[in-house]
């Protein structure tokens, strides 16, 4: 009886999978959830973590605005089968990355959310970027450095890498930009104090992210963690 539910299980799972093809007509590969009419919809873009790949964070859009688009982009360098990542980490330190790639990756993701605008006939200011860990690092990346590509970006168990703290200054192009933060307690491996030193970074440029600790959690995200991005989703797009 274990057998047969167990294989069940991996059929409906495998269902699950043929039914959300990957694309391949954008700069970078991606899973679609789409409504047919999907024009002026706000578009969700997820941002997996270091190692992951774009079935990582796929499943969270069953818990936020179902009448939104959903795409979940593969990150461009290659570890392994089935494992990418957005950039190579750099030293032994505090998390850091090479600029190369994080320049690389960057150009690639705007020109991804420029033509996936396009495509689904969206407004930069309805496009937001979810990213979780490296997924959150290049969330921040793009975001600020580039505030009229998006309309938000939420960043989740993530931090702000030293070049582009060092390089931020107050400016009147991202007053418009919605961010949310948010990071477990319990965060080993990005820990904590990642995403207080992000809020008070964003504050002192005059930015006003909204900010969600989660008692006990790790190197994860959590139910309630997911309530509060749908939440936030949802006052943005009333």
């Amino acid at each position: 009886m274990l057998r047969f539910l167990a294989l069940l299980t991996l059929l409906a799972s495998a269902a699950v999978h043929a039914q959300t093809p990957l694309h391949t007509d954008l700069p970078l590969k991606y899973l679609e959830q789409a409504s047919i009419d999907s024009r002026d919809q706000p578009l969700v873009i997820f941002l997996h973590g270091y190692g992951s790949n774009e079935q990582d964070l796929f499943g969270i859009k069953d818990d936020l605005p179902a009448q939104y688009t959903y795409l979940s982009v593969r990150a461009p360098m290659v570890m392994e089968e089935g494992s990418y990542q957005w950039f190579r980490k750099k030293g032994e330190g505090a998390y850091n990355g090479e600029t190369d790639d994080l320049k690389s990756s960057a150009q690639l993701l705007l020109d991804f959310i420029a033509q996936a605008a396009t495509k689904y006939h969206t407004g930069p200011d309805k496009v937001f970027l979810v990213g979780f860990s490296q997924g959150a690092i290049m969330s921040y990346e793009v975001g600020l450095r580039h505030p009229d590509a998006v309309g938000g970006i939420a960043a989740l168990s993530g931090r702000i890498l030293p070049v582009l703290e060092s390089e931020l200054q107050p400016d009147e192009k991202r007053q418009s930009l919605a961010i949310f933060i948010g990071h477990g307690t319990a965060d080993k491996r990005l820990p904590f104090s990642d995403g207080t030193d992000a809020e008070r970074l964003l504050k002192s440029v005059s930015l006003e992210p909204e900010f969600h600790a989660y008692q006990g959690v790790g190197h994860n995200i959590s139910a309630d963690e997911v309530q509060d991005l749908s939440a936030w989703l949802q006052r943005l797009n009333p």
